[in-house]
């Protein structure tokens, strides 16, 4: 049988190839901090590119929401991967690529997928990355 790449783990390590990370996040709790510190939170948190896309939405805190629970989840599976690593949450990219899908810009050696899901309510995401060899 064959089974898709990213399910094959390594028979030469008892370490897993992937590490997973899932956030969840309240809309409206990011809307009211982006209301209260205004451009103090988002340009604390988010690149130019993901303010730039995000304002150009209809609710933009709905994909801010999204954009933060994915860097949470991301720097979770960065952290079960390597406890000790340090990442800003700016220096970790949500882009949109044509097709809709969200794509991982991070200077790292890693390779990252994201899945981002979203109601007005709740913005959720799961993560998963691989160390690159």
């Amino acid at each position: 049988m064959m089974y898709p790449k990213f399910l094959i783990l390594s028979m030469n390590s008892t370490e897993p190839n992937w590490f997973i990370g899932t956030d969840i996040v309240s809309v409206p709790r990011i809307s009211s901090i982006i209301n209260k510190e205004q451009d103090s939170f988002i340009s604390r948190i988010f690149t130019k590119g993901e303010i730039s896309y995000c304002g150009k939405r209809n609710n933009p805190a709905i994909h801010y929401a999204g954009r933060f629970a994915a860097k949470e989840a991301l720097k979770k599976a960065i952290l079960s991967y390597n406890p000790k690593s340090t990442i800003s949450l700016k220096k970790i990219e949500i882009q949109r690529l044509d097709s809709g899908e969200p794509h991982v810009n991070l200077n790292e050696s890693l390779d990252c997928k994201v899945s981002i899901s979203h109601t007005e309510e709740f913005a959720i995401a799961f993560a998963i990355v691989k160390p690159k060899i």
